[in-house]
């Protein structure tokens, strides 16, 4: 109710940017799928899709039963067609078609093992090649924080180095009153919403 809403609002705006800075002319094509990983209540595959400006499919992938019934309700509340999976990310099976992969505040949650094995089939299924014929993507958000995510530098050099890029973003919004009311009770301040962004696709 209160941090879903702000992680929708910044991945929003992240893509927002991305396209408006020539990041990513098309963060979507209109018939692509959206894999979520680790999707929580579905509020980044949301984001992403409404961002976009396209119709694309999501498929939302948590080990939550709880998580995956809030997921399917908020793409459904989106009128996003969308599909959810019980799965953990160090067994699941990923969709073998190009995709676009999504991966937002979930990757530090996994452990280092774990974590660089996705980073190697996530980028090998999105490598400029692939790229180029089919249009796959990956977008991974994590918090501004440095020390929330140590890994975060070796991430963004790989990226880089693949033709991607990586962001730090500090983005101005104006919070819904229901969120300023529930801010203002918690003593908190989120006028400015911060995070961080790597990004490698079809037109970066």
């Amino acid at each position: 109710m209160f941090y879903g809403p702000l992680h929708f609002l910044l991945i929003r705006e992240i893509g927002r940017r991305l396209r408006a800075t020539g990041g990513a002319r098309t963060l979507l094509d209109e018939d692509a799928t959206v894999v979520d990983l680790g999707c929580g209540t579905g509020v980044a595959g949301a984001a992403w899709v409404t961002a976009s400006g396209c119709r694309a499919r999501v498929v939302g992938i948590d080990r939550h039963p709880w998580a995956l019934q809030e997921a399917a309700r908020t793409y459904r509340d989106f009128g996003i067609s969308a599909s959810v999976r019980k799965s953990d990310l160090a067994t699941s099976e990923l969709p073998r078609q190009s995709a676009a992969f999504l991966a937002a505040f979930t990757l530090n949650e996994l452990p280092d093992g774990v974590r660089d094995q996705l980073m190697t089939t996530l980028l090998g299924r999105t490598t400029l090649v692939d790229r180029a014929k089919a249009r796959a993507s990956l977008l991974v958000v994590e918090p501004l924080a440095g020390f929330v995510a140590p890994w975060w530098d070796r991430w963004r050099r790989t990226f880089e180095g693949a033709g991607g890029r990586a962001d730090e973003w500090r983005i101005q919004v104006e919070l819904p009153p229901i969120l300023q009311k529930l801010d203002r009770a918690a003593g908190l301040d989120h006028r400015e919403l911060t995070g961080r962004s790597l990004w490698l696709g079809s037109s970066t």
